[in-house]
């Protein structure tokens, strides 16, 4: 275990199967950090969409701001000596993602208005990390980890998730931004491709978008 990580604040983010948690979960173990993963699993409102995604989607999104809010604004506010320095698996941004891409322009509105005036209230995070997959292989992903409801997403529903992040990124200008590009690098099981991504990680970037290969 190290305890040498400079940021004190970290999100990972990606696509769906990008390998998020699995990145955040290797991080907090070998640089004890305080673990935030999204909660995601008892969420009555997933499943459903999936099969009927009109009719469930704003109820979906709302949740998730809710949720997500509560868990960002208890745990921040923490202080925890033996473990000082946090890591998620998702950033606050994400609400507004998601909802621009499954919300209908008027539901859209209201939820961004909702955002806008929660976001102000949350800390920012030293390092945004976002992981880049090609869309077959976070298909590859998805069918690997057999969550059933996950099953039937399209790669059209997948590449309109991955314009909307990079969409909202490019705005972000108060962020380091660190893009990785893992089309080959398989960190989740091989321990060379990890260690590259943990040297990735364990750097100062400056503020806006930096580009590597994994």
């Amino acid at each position: 275990m190290q305890n040498n990580f400079i940021h004190n604040f970290i999100t990972i983010e990606g696509n769906i199967g990008a390998g998020k948690t699995t990145l955040a979960n290797k991080l907090s173990d070998d640089f004890n950090m305080r673990l935030l993963l999204e909660q995601f699993a008892d969420n009555p409102f997933l499943p459903k969409f999936y099969v009927e995604p009109e009719k469930h989607a704003f109820p979906l999104e709302l949740s998730f701001l809710a949720e997500r809010y509560s868990q960002l604004k208890e745990e921040l506010v923490k202080q925890d000596m033996f473990k000082p320095k946090v890591i998620s698996d998702y950033y606050f941004l994400k609400c507004l993602i998601f909802a621009k891409t499954n919300l209908k322009e008027d539901e859209f509105d209201l939820f961004s208005k909702l955002f806008h005036i929660i976001n102000q209230s949350l800390p920012k995070p030293d390092l945004f990390v976002f992981l880049y997959h090609p869309i077959e292989n976070l298909q590859k992903n998805i069918q690997k980890r057999g969550r059933i409801f996950e099953q039937n997403i399209t790669s059209e529903y997948l590449e309109k998730v991955q314009t909307t992040y990079f969409d909202y990124i490019k705005q972000l200008n108060d962020l380091p931004i660190l893009i990785i590009d893992i089309n080959t690098n398989n960190f989740a099981e091989n321990a060379v491709d990890y260690e590259k991504i943990k040297i990735f990680l364990n750097k100062p970037y400056p503020v806006g978008i930096t580009r590597i290969e994994a």
